[in-house]
């Protein structure tokens, strides 16, 4: 691993969330800290660090950790160590091609269980992610086209399919894909944004797939932009 983002302890940007007198909560915070992209791919997750951050031995860390293996935040090298996973190009864009199959599944069913509330959560969530791309702001982008798209699959009430499509996605956020594409990429999205929208609330179901296999063509052709960036994907 090169790179001085990956020389940095894992430690310095974990945040305790534990309210005071309660056992600390050291799984929800170290997924926390991968999953908002501050531990970059491949950053080294110090054990004896992360236990003195929480004030706990190694034994709940490690425990912690065996879990974010699972949930393909985590990797472990025997005799090296545990570290934020790295993923291949490749791996990256299969999780892509999870992530469509699974959205387009869904959506067929929100749109024919979805009232008037849910658009107007989609349309909420939207307006936010319009804030995000005029200022500028890839961090808010970054999160506000998650919730935009959770908030699409949700009326389909479909909950085994969106845990699958929540881990798909998860192990794509330490890279932070959309907060490294540009700010004129960004708008394009959000643009494909906007008719994903219009035929949710018309309750078009064949124009919102058909627009969805768009958006994800133009989504992994944004990530081959960075395909041979070491920070972003382990090289091989």
């Amino acid at each position: 691993m090169t790179g001085r983002r990956h020389r940095s302890l894992f430690a310095t940007h974990l945040v305790n969330t534990t309210p005071a007198g309660e056992q600390p909560q050291v799984l929800g915070d170290l997924r926390r800290a991968i999953l908002d992209g501050d531990e970059p791919p491949g950053t080294p997750i110090p054990i004896d660090a992360v236990a003195t951050f929480f004030g706990v031995s190694q034994n709940p860390v490690r425990e912690s950790l065996k879990i974010l293996i699972g949930e393909g935040l985590v990797q472990h090298t025997p005799h090296v160590g545990y570290r934020v996973a790295h993923l291949t190009f490749a791996e990256f864009r299969e999780l892509y091609e999870v992530r469509q199959a699974l959205e387009s599944s869904a959506l067929r069913s929100a749109v024919e269980h979805a009232t008037e509330t849910d658009d107007q959560a989609i349309r909420d969530v939207h307006d936010a992610l319009a804030e995000a791309v005029a200022a500028g702001d890839e961090r808010a982008y970054h999160a506000r086209s998650r919730q935009f798209h959770m908030a699409l699959i949700a009326p389909a009430r479909m909950a085994r399919l969106q845990r699958m499509y929540e881990s798909a996605w998860n192990i794509t956020e330490p890279a932070r894909p959309m907060a490294r594409v540009p700010l004129r990429g960004r708008a394009a999205f959000h643009d494909e944004h906007d008719r994903m929208v219009a035929a949710f609330v018309d309750r078009d179901a064949d124009r919102l797939i058909a627009e969805c296999v768009t958006h994800y063509d133009h989504l992994r052709s944004a990530i081959e932009g960075f395909a041979d960036d070491p920070d972003v994907f382990l090289q091989q």
